[in-house]
């Protein structure tokens, strides 16, 4: 699936990126930028696996399954294209190919259908708060970086995430009607989701990438000491109020609950992923 050409509904494509426009000497050593591009771009380019995953998962469900494989596969995969080229192109001498080997040879063990959840309702709300996290994070990296090239690359997968959560929405209110969801399976679900995200593959992906870049350096950095380094650069920018909001959708809250359960969910959201 890795070779899938893109399909003619994308919004883009990789050779819409002008990577020969990229200040290369300038962006070369910021080691933080090569962390969340290089990190991004390890997650992006295992999408495939997840997919199967879900496509088993959802099985007997022709409008999930297509959506998935026609749309929302090829779209991740153009993801990790883009970023690996540009990790290609700025850093040269870093040996992508090995270092994604080392990254998905843990990853692809957390890819089981067994890490899914108990209804395709309470899964489907899993599915929002990863596209929240992959909207916000592209977000943040589309705010917080000074090139432009990656900051319109950033921009452009942001879009795609928002409209990944859209999709996963509306068939989340699908089940939600079929299997007579609760609010509380729902809260459950988002805890779930949203408790593991920081323990997700971004933090192994962060990890591999870290190893395979500061390899045989004398002076490399510490894993606390990484984790500093980028969260403080996307932090400074991380949307919040975008995460509360993508967050507490599934919930169908009115308006005046919504704004009660706001401010102590946005002290948590920043609490979990950036601290």
């Amino acid at each position: 699936m890795h070779g899938q050409q893109p399909t003619p509904s994308m919004r883009w494509h990789v050779n819409d990126i002008h990577f020969s426009a990229v200040d290369c000497a300038r962006m070369r050593e910021r080691d933080d930028l090569f962390l969340l591009v290089c990190s991004a771009s390890f997650v992006e380019s295992g999408s495939d696996t997840y997919t199967r995953n879900l496509v088993d998962y959802f099985a007997g469900d022709t409008e999930v399954a297509s959506w998935l494989i026609e749309h929302w596969e090829p779209e991740e995969l153009q993801h990790g294209r883009a970023l690996k080229t540009y990790v290609q192109h700025v850093w040269p001498a870093f040996d992508w190919d090995t270092a994604y080997a080392d990254f998905f040879a843990e990853y692809s063990r957390l890819c089981t259908t067994e890490e899914l959840e108990p209804t395709r309702a309470q899964e489907m709300v899993a599915r929002c708060i990863v596209e929240m996290g992959t909207t916000t994070y592209y977000q943040a990296l589309a705010t917080a970086c000074d090139e432009p090239v990656l900051r319109d690359l950033a921009w452009r997968i942001r879009t795609d995430e928002v409209q990944h959560y859209k999709h996963f929405y509306q068939f989340f209110l699908r089940y939600q009607g079929l299997e007579n969801t609760q609010r509380r399976q729902v809260i459950a679900a988002l805890w779930r989701r949203v408790n593991e995200l920081r323990q997700s593959d971004a933090t192994i992906a962060l990890r591999h990438a870290a190893a395979w870049r500061f390899r045989g350096r004398q002076d490399a950095p510490t894993a606390a000491v990484i984790n500093k380094r980028v969260y403080a650069l996307m932090g400074a920018e991380y949307p919040v109020g975008l995460a509360v909001r993508m967050t507490l959708k599934p919930l169908r809250l009115g308006g005046r609950m919504q704004r009660w359960v706001e401010r102590p969910l946005a002290a948590m959201v920043r609490q979990v992923l950036l601290y």
